[in-house]
This record gives C-alpha cells, sequence and structure tokens, in this order.
C-alpha cells in the first residue's frame, strides 16, 4: 500500500521535532528526515526517540547533497551517500533519496550510478535519484548536474519524481512517470509552475493543486497502476503565520493525497 509521508523541509525552519509532531497531527504515515547541519538529522537515536514519542516511523532520509549541506560528514560524497544509507538501515527506512552530482563534482558523478548501486547492493536500501532542473545565471542556461536531471534518461535503479523540479524543467511529472515505469520508487509531492516571463526560476514546492503541474492526474495514474511507493509530501509551509495555519496547509496536502491516490482518511 501507498503511504504518505512529511518531508522534515516542509516546516522549515522549525525543528525535526516539529516535524514529527505535525505528521502525527495531520494524518501522515511518517516522515522523511533531510541529513544537514542539524545535528539530530544524523542521529539515529535522536530520530528513533522522536518517532517513539510520536508513534511516527521514519520512512526515507533525504541525503546531505544541496549546496548549504555540501561540509556535513566530510567532502567525499560517496562516503556522504554510504553513510545516509547506513543511517536509514538504522532506522528501518526503506529509502534514501539522493540529486545528481553538481557538474564540478567531476569525479564523483563519473562513478555516482556505479556508486548508488553499489550501496544498495551492500546495504538493502533503495538509492532513488530524483530528477532536478537547469539553472539560469544571469539569463543563461547552466548545465550544473551531471549525468543530467532527468534520471529517467540514466542507467539508475530507482527514482524519485519532484513535481516543482518537473515545472521548473518544463516537463508534466505526468509524462516523466511513464517514461519511469517501474523504476518509479518514491515522489516528492508538491506542484510548480515554471520559469516567468523574466526567465526567473523560483523552485516553489507549491501545495498540490496550486501550481501547473498535472499533479491529481499522476497520482491517479498511479493508483489505478497499483503503484506501492512512498508520497512524500515537500512543501513550503514557511509563509505561515500562525502554526494552525501552517497544520492547514498540511491537512489540506494529506486530504489531496488521499483522495486521488484512493486512501482511506485516518
Amino acid at each position: 500500500m501507498i503511504r504518505l509521508g512529511l518531508s522534515n523541509s516542509s516546516v522549515f525552519p522549525k525543528s525535526i521535532e516539529t516535524c514529527f509532531r505535525l505528521a502525527a497531527e495531520a494524518g501522515f504515515d511518517g516522515v522523511e528526515t533531510m541529513v544537514s547541519t542539524d545535528a539530530v538529522s544524523r542521529d539515529a537515536a535522536q530520530l528513533e526517540a522522536l518517532a517513539t514519542k510520536y508513534d511516527i516511523p521514519v520512512l526515507s532520509i533525504h541525503a546531505p547533497v544541496l549546496l548549504v549541506s555540501q561540509f556535513v560528514w566530510g567532502r567525499d560524497q560517496a562516503v556522504k551517500l554510504r553513510r545516509t544509507a547506513e543511517l536509514a538501515a538504522d532506522l528501518g527506512a526503506e529509502t534514501v533519496v539522493v540529486h545528481p552530482p553538481f557538474r564540478w563534482q567531476k569525479g564523483y558523478a563519473e562513478r555516482f550510478l556505479d556508486t548508488v548501486r553499489e550501496i544498495h547492493h551492500d546495504t538493502g536500501i533503495t538509492m532513488a535519484v530524483e530528477n532536478m532542473f537547469p539553472w539560469t545565471v544571469q539569463g543563461q542556461p547552466l548545465k550544473a548536474y551531471l549525468p543530467g536531471t532527468d534520471p529517467t534518461e540514466m542507467d539508475c535503479d530507482a527514482i524519485c519524481l519532484d513535481f516543482s523540479h518537473a515545472a521548473l524543467s518544463g516537463q508534466s511529472a505526468l509524462e516523466m512517470a511513464k517514461r519511469a515505469g517501474p523504476r518509479l520508487h518514491h515522489v516528492h509531492l508538491c506542484d510548480g509552475q515554471g520559469p516567468d516571463e523574466s526567465g526567473k526560476m523560483f523552485d516553489e514546492h507549491l501545495l498540490p493543486g496550486h501550481g501547473g503541474q498535472p499533479v491529481a492526474e499522476t497520482l491517479e495514474w498511479l493508483r489505478e497502476g497499483a503503484w506501492d511507493g512512498l508520497v512524500v509530501a515537500e512543501v513550503k509551509t514557511h509563509r505561515a503565520k500562525s502554526e494552525a495555519e501552517r497544520l492547514g496547509m498540511l491537512l489540506e496536502t494529506v486530504e489531496f493525497a488521499r483522495e486521488h491516490l484512493g486512501l482511506a482518511s485516518h
């Protein structure tokens, strides 16, 4: 059965504990934690204690692949991925989400696909490669990722589909899901628009149904195909003026997902 998770990035800048608490209150099945400069995100004992306190398991972990976490666990990107998988195994999580390498990480990029496959073989943890998007610098497109931004074109075994990233790439997430086929293992539930008229690009991570992506249609397609992966909400709630408003945004996201995935409400 499809399970619904909440990424702790959805409650940023609130704490990881806030994510666990709101996930329980909103009716999610679990959480996805992102390894970051926050020591709690790297501590299996503290994460397990939070999971027990709120009766909410860690379903997946996002590797520290953002620019802001480039020095977490050192500079060796392959080591960082392996440590993330080991953390996932310690917590009983089944998936690690990882971005393609940055172009300037040349050595790592050359071995990236072999590395994720080796880690999966060694740990049993699914390494889901997430779709990204092209960057624009001073109005010019920049190919920031190697082997590229679209994992459906890569020789990887598992894929994470992000709706906001698909929007910035000018792609339909539904068509991307169809191209991924049985390799689609993980979904980051959100929404987004393409670049604006000035060419500026914003990774919006809107609530599902608030952007231009075929989010409902994609979830319904997954349901019709008896898909059984993880759907993790990765939405921005930082503009919420109160805790009640933030919870309302998450409740709307859960209700949207359950409706279009055909899942019963808690």
